[in-house]
């Protein structure tokens, strides 16, 4: 028996340490180990289904089950009991392993870490392995879906126990009387541990705002809202948050969300980012036109203005059409105005920008357009003026215009698309200084990185969409949390540290601590997304604690749960659905070593 242990533990401490090897040479994994099991590394964040239960320091190993080969997966069909729960679950679900053999796997990793075992590292002390996890399959008595252990380690990286962690999961229901008191979860806590002194901290997640129903249409979205709350002092199951909690927003904002009050702005950039494809590729999808009216026709019109005005012409519906050409670049409706200003300082290019896009439907309208333009310029027949710093082709040869001395340029290949993508970047580049300096949420010297024009087109795109997301994240929190100056600049400023070192991501999730106060009136009448209560006790390494957790969705991906139906309370103020929560507990233990 001795030897079966030793030797199974060894065989493990290999596969663990060549799993760590190849990871810091850059492979991904998952890796195989004996018989049906495998083996991945995980960081904090590339896990959900672990989030909730580990300390999310360094990485951590993570063992389950291969997946089934594609036959073994038609013999095993799910009962009609069953589709339900396996509709939420993702093709590729991992897969668990036997309570009894995630033990087994335990008791041997803590072998390979006692000190008085150094047969494995050939007589010297063996290397301190990361933390490992097994997924379990919820069948035994206590519904066990994660087993855990973590070496306990000294400042000089020796190992003097381990801390195990074991994950029981229930649910879900609506039934809170099944919820065990929070007295109960602090008499077992004590009997468990033989605490006499002992600390409770609660945790709460709320929903703020998300993919969501409206008129009666599913808007598909990854735009996400939440708050996390944290206190001491936990009074009860459920407890709502008080308003002495840190709490903090963690936003997730996806571009070109309908309910986004700059989705026309979004449009913008879109036909922006057409361009610079079609500039890189040599093939454009152009969009459908906005405008009756031909491309040529409306800059046509634009020249005839500004000859008209040349000449000292009067003409009132002129005017009109400017103002109009003016709204129409500010691409925003009333319900932000409050938010982005509308610039009246449009130059000519940015006029120029503002009828094209609406209007040019294919490459030719493109060349069209501009061949009119430069032939107006080259024959004096307007002065238009532009702003100073303008960067573009076309607003160096209308400054060249003013001296009579503009040089020849051929409209062939894709010059055409470039002249376009280079005014469309001034005026864009424009717009969101004005909305960041306007607002007073930025400096020009911290959006310098972000409009240098010393970088080659492309990357300047790319920088000027990485400014509309940010737009993106603040005008969201002002429009729908009602978030004023005092906290959407420090929002404003951790956007623009993000995006000054990493690149265009609109999956990241940009964290703000908030005052509770600022934002209650969104939660104190929802339900919490997760509720967590922990129960401490122990100082330092000797610390110990046993968490119980309520969440909305499924606290594990690799288990099955049987939902029950959902009951409607009909009563005089309407329909009121039931929370259906997941209830989940983490229990802690340790060993020392002599």
């Amino acid at each position: 028996m001795w030897r079966q242990r030793h030797r199974a533990a060894e065989e493990l401490y290999r596969a663990l340490l060549s799993v760590h090897e190849q990871v810091k040479k850059g492979e991904s994994g998952p890796f195989p180990y004996k018989d049906e099991l495998q083996v991945s590394m995980v960081s904090p964040g590339q896990c959900q289904s672990l989030e909730s239960f580990w300390s999310g320091n360094g990485m951590a190993f993570v063992v389950e089950r291969k997946k089934p080969e594609e036959d073994d997966m038609e013999e095993s069909q799910p009962s009609d009991s069953q589709l339900f729960n396996l509709t939420e679950e993702k093709p590729c679900a991992p897969l668990p392993v036997s309570t009894m053999q995630a033990r087994q796997i335990l008791s041997s990793y803590t072998l390979t870490h006692n000190p008085n075992m150094e047969q494995f590292g050939n007589g010297k002390p063996v290397e301190v392995l990361p933390q490992l996890w097994v997924r379990c399959d919820s069948t035994d008595a206590e519904s066990t879906c994660w087993l855990g252990a973590e070496p306990i380690k000294t400042s000089r990286n020796e190992v003097t126990g381990m801390s195990f962690h074991m994950v029981t999961c229930a649910g879900p229901t609506s039934d809170k009387s099944s919820f065990p008191s929070l007295e109960a979860l602090k008499k077992s806590h004590k009997e468990r541990h033989h605490s006499s002194a002992m600390q409770t901290r609660g945790f709460a997640r709320y929903d703020l705002f998300s993919s969501s129903t409206v008129e009666n249409s599913i808007i598909d979205s990854q735009t996400n809202v939440t708050v996390d709350f944290v206190w001491n002092g936990v009074d009860k199951i459920l407890q709502m948050p008080p308003l002495t909690s840190a709490s903090t927003l963690n936003i997730r904002v996806e571009s070109g969300d309908l309910r986004s009050p700059v989705y026309p702005v979004y449009k913008e950039l879109d036909f922006l980012m057409v361009l610079a494809e079609g500039l890189k590729t040599g093939v454009s999808e152009w969009p459908e036109t906005l405008e009756t009216k031909s491309a040529v026709e409306l800059v046509q019109e634009l020249l005839n203005e500004l000859k008209n005005k040349l000449d000292g012409v009067n003409n009132s519906a002129p005017k009109k059409e400017a103002e109009k050409v003016k709204s129409d670049a500010a691409a925003v409706d009333s319900s932000i105005q409050s938010f982005i200003t509308e610039r009246g300082d449009l130059d000519f290019a940015e006029l120029l920008w503002c009828k094209m896009r609406k209007s040019v439907s294919s490459y030719q309208d493109v060349a069209n357009c501009f061949s009119l333009v430069i032939q107006s310029l080259r024959h004096g027949d307007v002065h238009p003026w532009i702003h100073r710093g303008s960067s573009s082709t076309l607003s160096k040869l209308i400054q060249q215009s003013y001296h009579g001395n503009m040089q020849s340029i051929s409209l062939s290949g894709l010059t055409p698309i470039r002249l376009l993508l280079e005014i469309g970047l001034d005026k864009m580049k424009k717009d969101y200084i004005n909305c960041f300096i306007g607002r007073e949420l930025a400096t020009f010297n911290y959006l310098d990185y972000f409009i240098c024009t010393s970088v080659d087109l492309q990357e300047q795109v790319h920088r000027v969409r990485k400014l509309h997301h940010m737009l993106e994240v603040v005008v969201n929190c002002n429009a729908f949390l009602n978030l004023e100056h005092e906290n959407l600049f420090p929002l404003t400023q951790s956007c623009l540290k993000y995006y000054k070192e990493n690149p265009w991501n609109e999956q990241h999730v940009f964290q703000l601590p908030i005052r509770p106060s600022v934002i209650s009136n969104f939660y104190q009448n929802s339900h919490p997304q997760t509720w967590r209560v922990e129960i401490l006790s122990g100082h330092g390494q000797k610390e110990v604690k046993t968490m119980w957790q309520l969440s909305t969705r499924p606290p594990v991906d690799h288990v099955l749960f049987d939902i029950p139906e959902v009951q409607i309370d009909m009563t005089m103020s309407g329909e009121s659905e039931e929370i259906l929560y997941y209830q989940a507990q983490i229990s802690c233990s340790q060993v020392h070593f002599l």
